[in-house]
C-alpha cells in the first residue's frame, strides 16, 4: 500500500504544502491524509467522514466545505487541504502541542481535554503523558502518523518502489451553467470517457 501511495503522493503534496505554507504550519503534517485516507479523496469512513483529510460533515462545514446532495467539497484535494490547514492550526492554537493536536484531529478536541483534566496533566500537556485516557483508535493514531512520515521519507532505505501512477498531468475548475454528460467534456477535454 506505501508503493501505492507513493505513486500517487507527487499529484497531492503540492496542494498540501500549499495550505500548509499560507498557514504556517510544518510541513510534515502532509502526510496526515497518508493515515487519514491512504491517499484516496473517494475514501469515505464508517463514521461518515470522507475525503483526503476525513472531515466529518460538521466540522467540514465549519470550515467553510459546501456538502450537500450535489456537492461535497470534502473531497475537493484544494479546498479540503486549506480547511484542514486552518483546523490543523486552530487546535494547536487551543492545546500548544503538535502531538495533542494531531490527536485532537483524529477524536475531536472534546475527547483530549476529557484525557487532560482525567490525567491531571493540564500543566505539563503532551500526548504521551494522556496516551492512557485517550480513545484506542488515538492511541495509535500519533504513532501511526510518525510512521507515515517515516516511510513516507524514507522509503528507499526500505526498498519500496513507488507503483507508476495514473493522475492527470493538470487539473482545472471550470464553472457550468448547465447540465453535461460525461461524454460532452471527454470531447472537449480529448479525452477518453474511462480516462475521465
Amino acid at each position: 500500500s506505501v508503493a501505492i501511495m507513493l505513486g500517487s503522493i507527487n499529484f497531492y503534496v503540492p496542494i498540501f504544502e500549499e495550505a500548509l505554507e499560507k498557514h504556517g504550519l510544518p510541513l510534515e503534517l502532509k502526510y496526515l491524509p497518508v493515515i487519514e485516507s491512504a491517499l484516496r479523496p473517494t475514501a469515505v469512513s464508517k463514521a461518515g467522514a470522507a475525503g483526503l483529510w476525513q472531515f466529518m460533515v460538521t466540522t467540514g462545514k465549519s470550515y467553510g466545505l459546501q456538502v450537500n446532495s450535489l456537492v461535497d467539497e470534502r473531497r475537493d484535494p484544494i479546498k479540503s487541504s486549506d480547511a484542514a490547514a486552518r483546523y490543523l492550526s486552530d487546535l494547536y492554537d487551543m492545546f500548544g502541542d503538535w502531538s495533542l493536536a494531531i490527536a485532537a484531529y483524529n477524536c475531536g478536541e472534546g475527547n483530549v481535554k476529557k484525557a487532560l483534566i482525567r490525567s491531571g496533566e493540564q500543566e505539563n500537556k503532551d500526548f504521551w503523558s494522556i496516551y492512557n485516557y485517550l480513545p484506542k483508535e488515538t492511541r495509535g493514531y500519533v504513532p501511526a502518523f510518525i510512521a507515515a512520515n517515516y516511510i513516507m521519507t524514507y522509503y528507499c532505505k526500505h526498498g519500496i518502489v513507488p507503483h507508476e501512477a495514473r493522475l492527470p498531468e493538470f487539473s482545472d475548475t471550470v464553472v457550468v451553467a448547465r447540465d453535461l454528460n460525461f461524454k460532452q467534456v471527454a470531447s472537449v477535454c480529448n479525452i477518453i470517457v474511462e480516462e475521465l
